[in-house]
């Protein structure tokens, strides 16, 4: 039987707390689910999902573009400082705007810092590169190194791979 990925989000969480980032990303394209393993996920420790998209949209919107830029870390910081562990994130696109000149994967990163957190990605996971949205798209990311935990929406854990990897120590 197959573990849900809800479940793997939760160990991989345990497994988060040991790290310098806590950080875990949920993995997946749009409109494959995230969303609702979220809810569950929230439901399960009894905290709420912080809607990126909405929550900085409404923050932003009195500042001039270089404010925006300037402001977002702070800004980010305090939103989600007022939420329950672990940090629950959707809807993270505006993150990726190219003229709030933000690194996405560093923002969670600062966030993950001192609180357990989940995040929403969307885009793949494929040969060890983190990727969201696709080569020429103007709001194209790569990252070959991640520093987080991934649990992608087809199954695939790297809690998994480290387990795996740790029992072919063993033999």
């Amino acid at each position: 039987m197959t573990e849900p990925i809800h479940d793997k989000i939760k160990r991989s969480l345990q497994a988060a707390e040991g790290l310098y980032h806590r950080l875990v990303l949920l993995v997946g394209e749009t409109g494959s689910g995230k969303t609702g393993v979220l809810r569950d996920v929230a439901d399960d420790f009894g905290t709420s999902i912080i809607n990126i998209n909405l929550a900085l949209s409404s923050e932003l919107l009195e500042l001039t573009t270089k404010q925006r830029s300037l402001r977002l870390p702070e800004i980010l910081s305090q939103i989600t400082d007022k939420s329950q562990s672990p940090v629950i994130l959707d809807n993270l696109e505006i993150l990726f705007d190219k003229e709030l000149k933000q690194d996405p994967l560093r923002l969670l990163h600062s966030i993950s810092r001192n609180r357990a957190t989940v995040a929403s990605w969307n885009g793949t996971f494929i040969g060890g590169r983190l990727l969201y949205a696709q080569t020429g798209h103007p709001e194209y990311r790569s990252y070959d190194s991640v520093d987080a935990l991934l649990v992608c929406m087809d199954g695939t854990a790297t809690i998994d791979s480290e387990k795996d990897n740790k029992k072919a120590g063993q033999a």
